[in-house]
């Protein structure tokens, strides 16, 4: 009987044995299920700037369904490119950033592809993408890819200053006094002068602290404060320079790094906009460098306009047109008389000549700024360039917003962002969503960019 015992353990003690050899034999297999495929729609071009002021913009965004190995597994994403367009010469562009099976280039980026593709400036030329799925390690052999999309960028050409022949400098404001120190778009900019040397920008601030930087980037050490406050530039510890809310003109001399900041702005007062200032701020112009103006566009009324500096009349910095000859001056009964209706400004304070042009004005209206149009009129862009439109600074609340031309729906000019990938469209559903703060706003129309950037 103990020799049967003995002999039922040990078949017991090789039957375990098997089993657990024939477990670790056990291969999963992992082989891709169902179509693998970008779920976006490109643009038909993408325009890269000269200038490095958007660089950390996002240029293009790659969206896509999740694959599917059909086994429980993590998935790895790369986003490829090639030049040869089959792939054969596979580089790696960026890996997958967020949950939401969606990568995003910055415009940086896709100029650096540009350059290896050997497009130049003002060329255009295609960009070959495609993205890889894979189970495990970047060694997995089970892979599947996307299909390959095609993008058009077009490169522009350094700006020579248009007209003017003033061009954007490498210098910038940065701080929580303007951009959270970069972390809500890019630097405010600075121009070149007349005066070799001697650069200026007209910023909107907010309370906080402000200094100067080269290229939006920390790295090169290029930045400048003033630990001191006597008006000179340095690079000491703690010297981050204090500011308060209000719209400025700061004037660089990077010859001796001598600086000032002053209050300034001009803008649109009078009967045909807010009843001569009691009734509002002025309509704020905007700095175009490449004419050397001022603009601003505006939805007027039956009135009388003049212009005048930092919303008030204790300057004497106010100007009419008495002569009616598009030029402005300071005589005596000089308002100038408008009708109701959206238009472009545009002031040349070298020349003192000035056009007020019928033009579209897009603005922005939604329950996160004027309750759709039923709390008053939109918060309006001013178009500084062709299709380019900013808006500084606008108050918004929790709620949605869009955008739209002329104050009106009946056109039906009204753009949103139903995919949320940085590009407007006139899809249903495309409400942005918007927490209360300030924002500066740009729209591009050339592309349909746009950029919400929260500085409070």
């Amino acid at each position: 009987m103990k020799n049967l015992k003995y002999i039922f353990l040990i078949c017991i003690a090789v039957l375990s044995v098997t089993a657990c050899q024939e477990e670790d034999d056990l291969v999963f297999t992992a082989a891709p299920q169902g179509e693998f495929a970008f779920t976006n729609t490109f643009l038909s071009e993408y325009i890269l700037p000269a200038d490095n002021s958007t660089n950390n913009n996002i240029g293009a965004i790659f969206s896509f369904n999740p694959a599917d190995f059909g086994v429980q597994t993590n998935i790895s994403y790369e986003l490829q490119s090639s030049i040869l367009g089959d792939f054969t010469d596979a580089t790696l562009v960026t890996t997958l950033s967020n949950a939401n099976n969606q990568m995003e280039v910055t415009v940086a980026t896709l100029k650096e592809l540009a350059e290896a593709y050997g497009i130049a400036a003002p060329d255009s030329g295609m960009l070959n993408f495609r993205v890889r799925a894979y189970p495990g390690d970047t060694s997995s052999t089970t892979e599947v890819f996307t299909e390959i999309a095609q993008l058009t960028v077009t490169l522009l050409e350094a700006s020579t200053g248009g007209s003017s022949g003033i061009e954007i400098s490498e210098w910038g404001v940065v701080g929580s006094g303007y951009n959270d120190w970069g972390g809500a778009g890019p630097d405010g900019a600075f121009y070149t002068t007349s005066e070799a040397g001697v650069i200026v920008s007209y910023v909107t601030l907010i309370d906080g602290q402000i200094k100067f930087r080269t290229n939006n980037d920390w790295s090169s050490g290029d930045d400048l404060g003033d630990a001191t406050g006597d008006g000179i530039l340095d690079r000491d510890a703690d010297n981050n320079i204090n500011v308060t809310a209000g719209d400025y003109k700061i004037t660089i001399n990077t010859n001796d790094n001598s600086y000032t900041i002053e209050p300034y702005s001009w803008g649109i007062v009078g009967s045909g906009y807010n009843d001569w200032g009691g009734a509002g701020p002025d309509a704020k112009m905007y700095y175009d460098y490449t004419t050397d103006t001022f603009k601003v566009s505006v939805r007027l009324i039956d009135g009388e306009i003049k212009f005048r500096s930092n919303n008030d009349w204790s300057s004497g910095d106010d100007l009419g047109d008495a002569g009616l000859d598009g030029v402005l001056d300071r005589d005596a009964d000089n308002n100038i008389a408008v009708t109701e209706g959206h238009y472009l400004v545009t002031v040349n304070f070298s020349t003192n000549e000035y056009s007020i042009v019928a033009d579209d004005v897009w603005g922005i209206v939604g329950s996160g700024f004027n309750d759709w149009g039923g709390a008053g009129p939109d918060f309006a862009l001013t178009e500084i360039q062709e299709n380019v439109f900013y808006g500084d600074v606008a108050t918004l609340l929790d709620g949605e917003i869009k955008f739209r031309s002329n104050n009106d729906w009946s056109s039906g000019d009204d753009l949103g962002d139903a995919g949320l990938d940085g590009f407007l469209d006139q899809d249903s559903d495309n409400n942005i969503a918007v927490t209360a703060g300030l924002y500066r706003v740009r729209v591009d129309l050339n592309d349909n960019s746009y950029q919400l950037n929260k500085i409070q």
